[in-house]
């Protein structure tokens, strides 16, 4: 019994060529889509670190704004933060890692500083320059960024 081969004008299957050709595609394709999910992945948290950084700045303002507009009469001139009793005691006020008004530190935000605190007497409005004073806060998160707040505090 003799058996003969079939002639097809078209080849079965792919060859060893189209193969690899093929997985090398692929494999570029998946290698695209994992470094753009790495990418996202990596900077989801920021958002977040963003956010308590503009907490603390919000937080240290709002204490800064309900204290006294000027010196009281035989008021506090030092550095000791739980002593402070004017807006202007605050400035140049500094911190590595974040801490209460009695100065213990805040667990989970020790990556964040208080890198500036000023208090300059500026205009606003209708309002005079000595009336007014502008409270900037700079928070520096982890990683080096820096958030600023500003607000006024006016003696009228």
């Amino acid at each position: 019994m003799c058996i003969k081969p079939r002639k097809h004008s078209f080849h079965s299957g792919f060859s060893l060529i189209e193969l690899i050709v093929a997985m090398l595609l692929i494999s570029i394709g998946v290698l695209g889509i994992l470094s753009a999910m790495n990418t996202l992945v990596k900077n989801s948290a920021d958002p977040m670190v963003r956010k308590q950084a503009i907490a603390i700045a919000e937080s240290l303002l709002e204490e800064i704004v309900l204290k006294d507009f000027a010196n009281p009469t035989g008021g506090y001139t030092g550095t000791d933060r739980t002593q402070f009793d004017d807006v202007s005691d605050y400035a140049g006020y500094t911190t590595t890692g974040i801490v209460d008004i009695s100065g213990t530190a805040i667990s989970g935000l020790s990556g964040y500083n208080i890198s500036s605190v000023t208090v300059v007497n500026a205009a606003l409005g209708n309002i005079a320059s000595t009336d007014a004073k502008l409270i900037t806060v700079t928070v520096t998160a982890p990683g080096g960024e820096a958030i600023s707040m500003s607000a006024y505090r006016t003696n009228v």
